[in-house]
């Protein structure tokens, strides 16, 4: 959105008050808050209909399916004439619903954009025209990354000084395969022993995760500390960053990684191959696979010339392809506007 606005187009953003996405906008221009209480709640859908006729947009951009779903049911209430386009964002490689109303939603939908050609995919065989999907990269503010301060990991988490660490930046839920992860470590164990694993993240299998760290005896040598405000800033200070998931639609914090010039160990899963290229800024493994996730991590945690080789080449990447300014460029497109 404020790429948007630096090149002079009117953005309204609609989010929910209690949102994080919210508050971190709230003292931007064009904010206002809507709290449905479930994707079908008939109030606050005529409330955002009543807004898309005050504000009169060209495209009503949906960031994620209740927001689809309320813009399709605002826009059914009535619109201005013309009608605004109803795009869809897709930044995950789930199937679409199908019972009768999100098929009826979908129906109102007048192109997609898809953070991977993965998710593209996945939508194609959802039967949506490949001519309604647009794909657009997430981007990422490479400089603000660069520019954000280092905190040591060993320093903070009181981890041993100088042992090696390995990174995992994201939600505890099945699809991020973190379970995988964990698995794998005993392995990388054995080829560098004091190799430690910190997966950053909070959500509902926390508690089976713990468990297997405690079962394999890993208290000392996987940690899960939950959900850090500063997670990029401590990142930064890890020797590797591994993405093991089973699903993805590209991955953000892959990005961010790579922005700080980390290697990357990534699962094949979704979009990852599209970000990380094997041999050249990263490995990549078959998702689901702790032995193949493990050689992978030994084999860059013995390497450190490698690690940084990858790292550059990871900055490099990112910087050319998947910038802010690639983004907005993207989402321009897509909305059939030129920048």
């Amino acid at each position: 959105m404020l790429g948007l606005r630096g090149l002079g187009h009117r953005t309204v953003l609609v989010a929910h008050p209690q949102g994080v996405l919210f508050q971190r906008a709230r003292e931007g221009p064009d904010l206002v808050p809507l709290a449905p209480r479930n994707a079908m709640d008939l109030g606050a859908a005529w409330r955002l209909s009543r807004l898309i006729r005050e504000y009169r947009p060209d495209v009503v951009h949906a960031q994620d399916a209740h927001a689809v779903s309320m813009a399709a049911l605002a826009l059914s209430f009535g619109a201005p004439v013309p009608r605004p386009r109803l795009l869809a964002s897709r930044r995950v490689d789930f199937h679409l619903q199908r019972h009768s109303f999100s098929r009826w939603v979908y129906r109102q939908v007048d192109g997609f954009i898809a953070a991977s050609g993965a998710i593209r995919d996945i939508l194609v065989r959802d039967g949506v025209p490949a001519s309604r999907i647009v794909v657009v990269h997430d981007g990422i503010d490479v400089e603000r990354i660069s520019g954000m301060p280092a905190v040591d990991l060993h320093q903070e988490l009181w981890l041993p000084h100088g042992v090696p660490v390995i990174v995992n930046v994201a939600a505890l839920v099945d699809h991020k395969g973190q379970r995988h992860l964990i698995d794998a470590m005993p392995r990388v164990r054995r080829a560098v022993p004091d190799a430690h694993a910190v997966i950053f993240g909070e959500g509902e299998l926390r508690g089976a995760l713990e468990r297997q760290v405690k079962d394999l005896h890993l208290d000392k040598h996987v940690l899960l500390p939950g959900f850090r405000e500063d997670v990029l800033s401590l990142a930064k200070t890890a020797d590797l960053f591994v993405m093991s998931s089973i699903t993805e639609g590209l991955g953000s914090t892959l990005l961010d990684a790579m922005a700080m010039g980390l290697a990357v160990v990534g699962t094949r899963a979704g979009g990852i191959p599209e970000a990380v290229v094997h041999g050249e800024t990263g490995l990549l493994v078959p998702p689901g696979d702790p032995a193949a996730l493990a050689e992978a991590i030994i084999r860059l945690l013995k390497s450190p010339a490698l690690r940084r080789q990858m790292g550059a080449a990871g900055r490099r990447r990112v910087a050319g392809q998947f910038d802010i300014g690639h983004l907005v460029e993207g989402t321009l497109a897509a909305y059939g506007v030129r920048s």
